[in-house]
């Protein structure tokens, strides 16, 4: 149940409603559909490069779609879900901006989390050691990265403001996706991964 899921897909999963149409952008072995399924009685797909990912998809009985995110949602029409995912992918993608405009043309609600690049520790090992950070949240050294387009959470909700997107609940946590409430206080600077549900204006 919901004490087996990670706790920023469990966070997730409560702002599903049951028997909802969901597009996960990104699916990774399919968690999160493969929850929503058997708990909340959703339907819908994954998308996902990674041949493996697929696989494990496949062997959990998610509907899976081989596909690179760069190249767009244009099978899908617009309304097509009822919500659209996408968790810790954004800044891992070509255009963020197109991506974010796709989610909501296709789906009513999006919902997006993604590290925040605001974070102090980042601040710090940029600041003081002048070097690339590495973090729980962005555990990876800068050449080996798959984080093309890292943000802060300020950088988000401007592009949100400018593309005309409404943020209907924000969540931010730990890298190990804990809610902490000094970090509620002043996320931009101490939260590390941000969680966000969107629609359009």
């Amino acid at each position: 149940g919901m004490n087996a899921l990670r706790a920023d897909l469990a966070m997730i999963s409560e702002w599903i409603d049951p028997g909802s149409r969901v597009l996960d952008l990104g699916c990774g072995d399919g968690t999160l559909l493969a929850f929503l399924a058997e708990h909340r009685g959703v339907t819908g797909y994954g998308l996902d490069i990674g041949i493996d990912n697929v696989v494990a998809c496949v062997q959990r009985g998610v509907d899976v779609i081989q596909r690179d995110l760069g190249e767009g949602l244009d099978d899908f029409g617009a309304g097509a879900f009822d919500y659209v995912v996408m968790t810790q992918t954004l800044q891992a993608v070509p255009q963020p901006e197109r991506v974010l405009t796709e989610m909501l043309r296709v789906g009513h609600t999006g919902i997006v989390t993604f590290p925040n690049f605001g974070h102090v520790s980042c601040r710090w090992q940029l600041g003081a050691r002048g070097r690339m950070p590495v973090s729980g949240a962005l555990p990876y050294q800068w050449y080996d990265t798959p984080n093309r387009h890292l943000c802060t959470i300020r950088d988000f909700e401007r592009l949100c403001q400018r593309r005309g997107i409404r943020v209907l609940e924000r969540a931010v946590v730990d890298h190990r996706h804990r809610a902490r409430p000094w970090a509620r206080l002043l996320p931009n600077l101490l939260a590390e991964v941000a969680l966000y549900r969107l629609e359009r204006e």
